[in-house]
């Protein structure tokens, strides 16, 4: 699972796709995908340490 998009990562994936031309698009995409899923990650880990119900 992954969080959804953030203004700053829209911010930080337009500037990557359309400014910076010396990494592959594949690899702008891949990183995204990658933050987010470990954002997720940590966002399950803080809850459960917290002792919040988790879905």
């Amino acid at each position: 699972m992954m969080i959804g998009y953030t203004v700053p990562e829209i911010r930080r994936l337009l500037a990557a796709l359309s400014v910076r031309c010396h990494q592959p698009k594949h690899h702008v995409w891949w990183w995204s995908r990658w933050r987010r899923r470990r954002q997720h990650q940590a966002r399950l880990s803080h809850y459960k340490r917290r002792g919040y119900a988790l879905r």
